[in-house]
């Protein structure tokens, strides 16, 4: 074998190794926070004991979860990453399966596959599930529409009075959106 072969496997094997340790020592900056049976860990999208987590996931830029209180009502958990604003709602369960929560105009439905915000019959943001955890969503026969969602109750405010605390650790991050 030449030199300039047993060279070349040698930088091949340095580089191998380094990559491998890069990848290793790098956190993902997308990596979703410890979970456990109520939602996320330090967390807004996490249900608080007596309520149960129905289901819960995030999206590239979004996490929620949908609680169930002990008189069988629903609540949406909603935090945007990159900011770490929240939003907890009343939410109902609709006839494809998906929760729906609705804030000033606003509807938020939760599948199994995705988080998508609409205004009316506009969507504003369709955001899909990169992490679920909870049944999956039946999907609807191709070429029909979803059927309209059941209202959700209307909360006595979305609006804060005070500013919002600081994002909690699980929160911080992402694209900003």
């Amino acid at each position: 074998m030449s030199s300039f072969g047993l060279c070349t496997r040698r930088v091949t094997a340095v580089a191998a190794a380094w990559l491998a340790l890069l990848a290793l020592a790098a956190p993902s900056a997308a990596a979703d926070p410890a979970i456990d049976a109520l939602g996320f860990v330090d967390s807004s999208a996490r249900c608080t004991a007596p309520d149960t987590a129905v289901v819960f996931g995030s999206t590239p830029t979004s996490r929620v979860a949908i609680c169930k209180t002990p008189n069988g009502q629903y609540e949406y958990h909603g935090v945007r990453i990159g900011d770490g604003a929240k939003l907890v709602v009343p939410a109902s369960l609709s006839g494809d399966g998906s929760y729906v929560a609705k804030a000033d105009g606003i509807s938020y439905a939760v599948t199994s596959s995705s988080l998508v915000v609409t205004q009316g019959d506009q969507v504003i943001r369709r955001e899909s599930m990169v992490y679920f955890h909870g049944p999956k969503t039946p999907q609807a026969p191709a070429g029909t529409s979803p059927p309209a969602a059941p209202p959700a109750a209307t909360p006595t405010s979305t609006t804060p009075t005070k500013p919002l605390p600081p994002p909690l650790p699980a929160e911080v991050g992402g694209s900003g959106h």
